[in-house]
């Protein structure tokens, strides 16, 4: 299991997203540009001292991401435009959850780009989770899914 973050804008989602991973042993690609400069201190504010743990793979772009994407290995594109919920979709244990801009989400081509697309359930009236919120929901039930939730202890 990964977590990819396509042009994040916000430093301190991205820090969040990055010790939720090294907290879960999972790697993280960040595909550049980002909205900001990647050692910035409100990112470190929020990742802490986690950050040293994260297993993190920098690429300049989309086109370089996706030209070393391995085959069979799915991209999971989590975003409020899908039609399928993640409660009801089937994880493996090598997929790639993907997340968006956090101000613009993924343009048109990455959504037909990516193998499934996966919405949270959300009360009516609701525009969206905060990225690092949705992607600590959904990437906690792909690891219960997948037994590859660390060891309790």
């Amino acid at each position: 299991m990964r977590l990819a973050l396509f042009e994040p804008d916000i430093p301190q989602n991205t820090g969040t997203i990055l010790r939720m991973a090294a907290c879960l042993g999972v790697p993280v690609d960040l595909i550049e540009p980002a909205g900001f400069i990647i050692n910035n201190k409100l990112m470190k504010r929020a990742g802490m001292d986690y950050l040293n743990h994260a297993d993190l793979t920098r690429h300049k772009s989309w086109k370089s991401y996706s030209e070393q994407r391995q085959e069979n290995k799915r991209i999971i594109l989590l975003t409020t435009r899908a039609k399928i919920s993640y409660i009801n979709f089937k994880f493996n244990p090598d997929d790639t959850l993907l997340l968006g801009r956090e101000t613009s989400g993924v343009p048109s081509e990455i959504h037909d780009f990516v193998d499934a697309s996966l919405k949270i359930p959300m009360q009516e009236h609701m525009r969206s989770l905060n990225v690092a919120i949705a992607a600590a929901i959904v990437l906690g039930d792909a690891l219960k899914q997948t037994n590859q939730l660390p060891e309790f202890n």
